[in-house]
């Protein structure tokens, strides 16, 4: 038996950066919202700062419907991460805009994939300083080359460097370089219920002890709570009926409950996540509908990013400080002294040393003992190389196998040009010279192969039979549907997706509060 519940007015799916940000500008226009979430609410206290409190060791990290990777990750299985707020609790708080020449792709990385954005950054510009005022970002970007030009100056400065971050920043400016501050999602003021920011080293991966992060479910969703937002979590969505060109009804599984529902809106935003929405337009049959249906799971992007760790004769960070403080974009257009490639590359930052007691329990029995300790001579950079929308980079559904839940299995498929490797190499060469001037002995790249920087999977575009959506992220052939998580981006640019999916979503949300009846 399935229940069928009263009609909404606008059923939002998934709670992270773009459904909530979505829900923000709808609840600001007095719109009732009624907002689905998979996971619970993440609870925060010291033990967030143990080593189980990294997003994989947590319950957040679900394996009940795992994905099957057939190529590019780091295992044939993959779980995904299901809580309020979504990966935004765990993530790194970097907050960039992409840069005014993002939106025109460059044609070396677009090659023949007919990627492009239906606008441009001045459209865009008013809702990133929106965003970064909601999230409260801290940042200077006054030193950055490639600096955008913005209608509002950052909400917060940035805490001052560690003296590690400071001895990387001497060494880049020694080597004509030009870092600066990244832009993070951090409190670094004692307001009424906030406390600030403690400069722990438990932060990318790890949910803030003390909600000094900025995070989604901490800055947007509990604040929405109090003005009418209804959320549900624990609600799983398995399919969008569509009937006469529109969504009729959400179908859900209660997992408290363990019954099915179905649940009525006039309008529906799907943003369950650049692997996940894909995933439910497939099981729903819905891309048969779509003119731009081909291209729905396909182009997937997520940057081909690589850590630069330096070994040190000493401890560089002795304070045991948080010091993921710095960016280098001087190499963001290209290089034109590499004598292999000038074209677009992407950019540096600076991650911190991680926790002895993660890495300890991720070694070998045998190694722990001798290698964690040298954890701590540990310091480094990341690189982040725009990768090139390819059809074959894609998210399928098998029928053959199912979830608990009766979702079909997902199974994804992600291989790196040689462009977009010869991009990485190119900045983890530059990123070892900066390491090596601030007194590294020696470094090791460590390749990352996971999909936190996941986009492009429901794209939108100009052309109707090469995109899924529209310029403002409708669902083509489906009047009431809108996708606006990070499965919307043509292209992947050289940046951290978060705040352009967050402005996004506000423009989307916006322009549905306007228009709707």
């Amino acid at each position: 038996m399935i229940a069928t519940q009263r009609m909404h007015d606008i059923i939002v799916i998934g709670s992270g950066f773009g459904g909530a940000m979505t829900a923000h500008a709808l609840i600001e226009a007095g719109r009732d919202v009624v907002l689905v979430e998979r996971g619970d609410w993440v609870e925060r206290g010291p033990e967030n700062w143990q080593p189980r409190g990294s997003l994989e060791l947590t319950r957040y990290y679900s394996s009940e419907s795992p994905y099957h990777i057939a190529a590019g990750g780091y295992g044939k299985t993959m779980g995904s991460c299901f809580c309020v707020g979504g990966p935004s609790v765990f993530y790194g708080c970097v907050a960039f805009r992409f840069r005014e020449k993002d939106f025109d792709i460059d044609p070396d990385v677009k090659g023949d994939s007919g990627a492009e954005w239906p606008f441009g950054y001045g459209e865009i510009e008013p809702y990133y300083s929106r965003a970064e005022a909601i999230l409260d970002i801290a940042g200077d970007d006054r030193a950055d080359p490639t600096r955008p030009r913005r209608s509002a100056e950052f909400p917060q400065r940035p805490a001052p460097l560690a003296k590690i971050s400071q001895r990387i920043a001497d060494a880049a400016r020694s080597l004509g370089l030009n870092p600066f501050s990244l832009p993070l999602a951090i409190n670094h003021a004692t307001r009424a219920g906030r406390r600030r920011c403690v400069a722990c080293r438990t932060c990318d991966t790890f949910a803030c002890a003390v909600k000094a992060k900025n995070d989604i479910a901490t800055t947007v969703l509990t604040p929405l709570l109090s003005r009418g937002l209804d959320l549900r979590t624990g609600t799983v969505v398995t399919r969008l009926i569509a009937e006469n060109g529109r969504i009729a009804a959400v179908e859900c599984v209660d997992k408290q409950r363990g019954e099915t529902v179905r649940l009525g809106a006039h309008t529906v935003v799907l943003s369950a996540g650049t692997l996940a929405s894909p995933h439910i337009l497939l099981a729903s049959d819905l891309a048969r509908e779509n003119p731009g249906g081909a291209t729905v799971g396909r182009y997937l992007m997520r940057h081909c990013n690589a850590m630069i760790f330096g070994f040190y004769p000493r401890r560089p960070d002795p304070e045991r400080r948080f010091h993921k403080q710095l960016a280098i974009h001087d190499y963001y257009f290209g290089d034109t002294n590499n004598r292999g490639s000038s074209g677009k590359l992407g950019c540096i930052q600076q991650v911190a040393t991680p926790p002895i007691e993660l890495v300890r329990h991720y070694l070998p029995w045998g190694l722990r003992t001798v290698l964690a300790p040298l954890v701590e001579h540990l310091t480094g950079l990341l690189v982040i190389a725009e990768d090139q929308p390819q059809p074959d980079n894609r998210v399928v559904i098998d029928r053959s196998v199912r979830d608990s839940f009766g979702l079909p299995r997902l199974v994804v498929t992600h291989r790196y040009s040689k462009r977009d490797r010869r991009a990485c190499r190119t900045l983890a060469g530059r990123a070892k010279k900066v390491l090596r001037r601030s007194g590294a002995w020696l470094s090791h790249t460590h390749n990352i192969k996971t999909f936190s920087h996941a986009v492009g999977t429901v794209r939108m575009g100009k052309d109707p039979e090469t995109s899924a959506l529209d310029e403002f992220c409708r669902f083509r052939g489906i009047d009431n549907l809108y996708v606006v998580d990070g499965s919307f981006m043509p292209s992947s640019a050289g940046l951290n997706p978060s705040l352009t999916i967050s402005a996004n979503a506000l423009r989307v949300g916006e322009y549905l509060a306007q228009n709707l009846p």
